[in-house]
Parts: C-alpha cells; structure tokens; sequence
C-alpha cells in the first residue's frame, strides 16, 4: 500500500468509519455522516468541537504511524518489518506473463493470499520469445507489471517486480533497457511500500559473479534515485545458485539488498542447501525467490520430501520463498492442472500436485 494514503485512512476511520478498503494509488471516497447537531447548539460550540477533533485525529494519526506500514528493510541476513523484526514472505510467482498473463489478476492473487500467501512475484522474461528486450510489446508487459502490483497492492500483499534473466545469461547484455525500465518502475511506485525490485533473476552459462555485481551497482543507484528505502533483489551465479560468491564479495555501497537462490526440490539436495546455510551463516541475506518441489527443468519428477526439508531449513533461517508457478502449462511445476481453465476461484480440484502440496503448506503456516 502507499504510505501517503495510510494517514487518510486512519483520519477518515476516527471521523465516522470508511464502507470500503484504502492503500492504492486512488480509492473510492466514502460518505461520511455526520452526527445531526441541535439546532440550539452556538456556532461557536461546533467550532470548538471541530478543532478537539482535529487536535485527536493529529494525535492519534502520529502514534499509530508505521504500525500499519508495509516498509522493509534488511537488518544483517535477515528480512525485517518497520518495527525491526524479522518478516517471512511466503508467495507464488507468475510463469512469463507475456505467455499467461490472464492469471495477473486481482482475484487470482485474492485466492493465492486466501492459502496464505503474502508476497506476488511477477516474473517478465527479458530475451526469450515476446521477451521485453527481444520484440515483446513493452506497452502491454508494463501494463501487465502495472496490474500486477496494483493486484498485489489492493490485496495488502507483498509484491516483487521480476526482471526474468534467463537466456541473455549475462545481465549486462540488456542493461541499458533494464537501466530505462527499473527508472520508471521505480518512479512510479516510490510510494509504494510493498514492492521489491529483483534486478536479474538467474545469470547462468558462466557468468560471474563479478559481472553480475557490475551490473547490480550500475542498476541499483537507477533504484535508490526514485525509491531509496527499497528492498532490492540480485541474482547470483549459476542460475542463482553460488550465493557463496556473492558472500564472499556482497556489495556494500547500498543497504537493503538481498541475494536470489533457486532451488528445484528434486534435483537441489543437500549440496546446494549447505551452501545456503554457509552463506547464511556467513551473514548473507538471501531471499528464495523462486523454487519448484519437481526437477530443474520445470517439468519433471516431484519429490516432497525434499521440498519439506527444504522448507524446514528456509523457516529455520526465516528465509522467504516464492514458488513457480501460477499457470496452467501442462508441467509439473504449474500450480494448476492443464485442464483447468480459470483464471480465479481455484478449488483444490484445478489444482496440480505441487498445487495442492502449495495449499496445505501454506495453509499450514498461516
């Protein structure tokens, strides 16, 4: 939600109650009624009246400020509220919203935060087909962005803007598109204190850590210019996967950064869950924010146990995590099964087998 708004709506609570919802970037305004005055009463009375009721609504409008804020901000490795203590996001990605952007929907995300999800990841692939910077219509993608948080944001949710590296291996190679998009991104939602920037989703086929830290400190400033207080998420090496190496070089020059690690349950074992937990250890703050309880490719073997140790380690780090994803493509890492056709109102019935083992784990955390 926008912190400008959370003012408005605590003055408009204690004059009389609001019918409907705040935190957008507009809302409805709602009648408020008034309490009927003598017709006795002295114009001078009601002008005292009115000045009490501003003096409380000021009071209590500055001793309620921050409880209600989605502001936050990183405290060592971990991920903290605006009272300094420590928040797990737990939430779905979409899949490429050029492909499926049907699912970028309020009530869609309305379901998700029904299981128990509180953060949206919107993930627009950058060089694949329809991409943003390989002739996909760069309109209608930050029109589906734009929804996306407007979503996220209506349903008091958590929501991270995904610029999807994958096949351009190397973030630097559309870093001046990047540079525009994450500049106006950032500029509109500076008001905004629920969106997180990830600036490269996985840099793979060798690409090192010191040319993803070029980028990120090229990027970041662009970021901190509109939205200085932001959480900002960085890729790691090897499709997000050597959070050592950003551990042993972590970029220093700006707060409120976090590193990406990827993990897909049934190939990502122990090896890559020791690496987490020595960079962890080490005081790196990383952030899940994607993971699949099937195989690397998306579209494989499903191993629950492997995903529930995973997760009792994340939680016992307090490590957030987002799951992929929110489709209905005929793969085992879709949350819905292939023959379902909504795009909202999930039962248990559309959903897929890593859908339903979603659904009880998140309802489990509530």
């Amino acid at each position: 939600m926008k912190r400008k708004l959370l003012s408005c709506v605590l003055m408009l609570a204690l004059l009389g109650g609001i019918v409907g919802g705040c935190g957008k970037s507009s809302y409805k305004e709602t009648q408020l009624n008034e309490t009927q005055q003598s017709e006795t009463e002295s114009e001078e009375q009601q002008t005292e009246e009115r000045q009490t009721e501003k003096e409380t609504e000021t009071q209590i409008t500055t001793e309620n400020k921050g409880e209600e804020t989605m502001t936050l901000h990183v405290e060592g490795r971990k991920l903290c509220d605006a009272n300094g203590k420590q928040i797990q996001l737990r939430g779905v990605s979409t899949h490429g919203i050029a492909w499926f952007p049907d699912y970028v929907n309020e009530a869609a995300v309305a379901d998700l935060k029904s299981w128990g999800a509180n953060v949206f990841r919107i993930a627009m692939y950058t060089a694949e087909y329809d991409g943003y910077c390989t002739g996909g219509d760069q309109s209608r993608l930050k029109s589906l962005v734009d929804a996306g948080v407007e979503a996220a944001t209506k349903n008091e949710m958590y929501v991270i803007i995904d610029w999807h590296v994958l096949n351009d291996n190397d973030p630097n190679t559309y870093k001046d598109q990047a540079i525009a998009f994450f500049d106006e991104m950032s500029a509109k939602y500076a008001d905004y204190d629920n969106v997180i920037y990830e600036i490269c989703n996985e840099p793979c086929n060798g690409t090192s850590w010191s040319s993803i830290k070029s980028y990120a400190e090229t990027v970041i400033p662009v970021i901190r210019k509109n939205a200085p207080k932001s959480v900002i998420i960085v890729g790691t090496p090897n499709w997000s996967q050597f959070v050592n190496e950003a551990a042993a070089d972590p970029i220093t020059k700006y707060d409120n950064i976090m590193y990406a690690l990827h993990f897909y349950a049934a190939t990502h074992k122990d090896d890559l869950r020791n690496t987490m937990i020595t960079a962890t250890k080490a005081g790196l703050p990383i952030f899940v924010s994607e993971y699949g309880i099937c195989d690397a490719s998306g579209n494989g073997a499903i191993d629950v146990d492997s995903a529930n140790q995973w997760l009792s380690t994340l939680d016992e780090y307090g490590i957030s995590y987002v799951c992929w994803n929110l489709s209905n493509k005929d793969e085992s890492s879709a949350i819905l099964k292939s023959s379902c056709n909504k795009t909202s109102g999930f039962t248990k019935d559309d959903l897929s087998e890593e859908g339903v083992w979603l659904y009880n784990m998140l309802q489990s955390k509530k």
